[in-house]
Formats: structure tokens, C-alpha cells, sequence
């Protein structure tokens, strides 16, 4: 991941309602949810979320797909896991025992779609 695009997540993530949607998305796994679905759980207002879901979109870590009237959206794993990455690329300085907790964990989420975070305690 280059600079640029990890900057780009992270500002869309460095807001309260933004990550909080962010993180729905990524305990509801390859089926994502309806946006109304999205808005209820966390009680705000439909035009509010759909500004947060824009930047989310924008920012390339969640997709929308139309099913009938809905929007579903979902997390996209790959763009989570690459800015996980580019912030671990270069941990510790020599000392890689600290980061070994967080790279296990990243290695674990390599392979994961969305249905194996409750055993990596993102949720």
C-alpha cells in the first residue's frame, strides 16, 4: 500500500460514526448488510450514514451492491488487510517479538473473509 492510500483510510476511519460503521461491516462478514440495517444499529440517520459510507466507499475499504430495492454493503478485507500491513511493514526496529502478536494476527486474517473475526477478537 503507498502512502497516499493509507492516508486516505485512515482519515475516512478517523471519525467516531465512520469506524463504527466500518466495523459493522466487518462482523457482518461476505454478506454485508442493507444500509437501513446499518443506520438502525447505530442509530442515526439514514442522509448521516450514507455521508459516511460515501468516504468509506471513497477511501476503497467497503462495496456496495444492489439486491432488489437494498444496498448491501461490505467490508473490503483486502484493502483492511493491506492497511494493516503497511502499518506493521516496518515494526519494531530489529525487535520483532513486540509486533509478533499483531503479525500473527494479521497472518491469521490473510485467509479470513469476514467469518473468522470473532476468533481474532476484532469484533
Amino acid at each position: 500500500m503507498e502512502m497516499t492510500s493509507a492516508v486516505t483510510s485512515l482519515s475516512a476511519l478517523a471519525h467516531g460514526g465512520r469506524l463504527s460503521a466500518f466495523r459493522i461491516l466487518v462482523q457482518a462478514g461476505a454478506t454485508g448488510l442493507a444500509a437501513g440495517e446499518i443506520a438502525r444499529r447505530l442509530e442515526i440517520l439514514p442522509n448521516t450514514l450514507s455521508s459516511h459510507l460515501a468516504i468509506l466507499d471513497h477511501a476503497g475499504l467497503i462495496h456496495a451492491r444492489r439486491e432488489g430495492r437494498s444496498i448491501i454493503y461490505t467490508a473490503d478485507y483486502g484493502a483492511m488487510q493491506g492497511l494493516l500491513g503497511f502499518l506493521l511493514e516496518d515494526c519494531c526496529g530489529g525487535a520483532p517479538e513486540i509486533c509478533r502478536p499483531l503479525s500473527d494476527m494479521l497472518a491469521k486474517a490473510a485467509d479470513c473473509d469476514g467469518t473468522c473475526l470473532t476468533e481474532l477478537e476484532i469484533a
